[in-house]
């Protein structure tokens, strides 16, 4: 869904705005409900997205599958580590993407959910409810 986000705003790559629009736009999540709850919601996202990287050029094509930025490829290799880390079975869920975007500092996700008011307590709520132990949640937040 991130990848439609980047191709809907004409962007050569999906990044970690377009993978934060991805959670918002599949709704049904835990980080999506979490994001809402907390007045975080996509129209805004996509309205700071534009702020922070600017429109696109109108003639500009996206490819079909833009390919990750390294931000963005980072904060699923951080989602991956985790879960792995957790030793718990299941599946790596949009909370640990979630959290992956908000481990990178300095990527446009980061900055998107920092200034609509997502910080490090949030991260932390949520980081507890996908059981993130207190070691993990530090690495989060350093």
């Amino acid at each position: 869904m991130g990848e439609l986000e980047a191709r809907k705003l004409k962007y050569p790559t999906t990044g970690t705005e377009a993978l934060l629009m991805g959670i918002l736009v599949e709704g049904t999540s835990l980080a999506a409900k979490f994001l809402r709850a907390n007045g975080i919601r996509l129209f805004k996202v996509r309205e700071e997205t534009v702020k922070l990287l600017g429109k696109s050029d109108l003639y500009f094509f996206s490819p079909e599958h833009p390919p990750l930025t390294e931000p963005a490829q980072r904060a699923l290799d951080w989602a991956v580590d985790e879960k792995l880390k957790s030793g718990e079975d299941g599946e790596i869920t949009t909370a640990h993407m979630l959290l992956g975007i908000w481990s990178e500092k300095d990527s446009a996700g980061h900055k998107i959910m920092a200034s609509l008011g997502f910080d490090d307590e949030k991260a932390k709520e949520l980081a507890k409810s996908v059981s993130l132990n207190s070691a993990e949640c530090e690495r989060i937040l350093t």
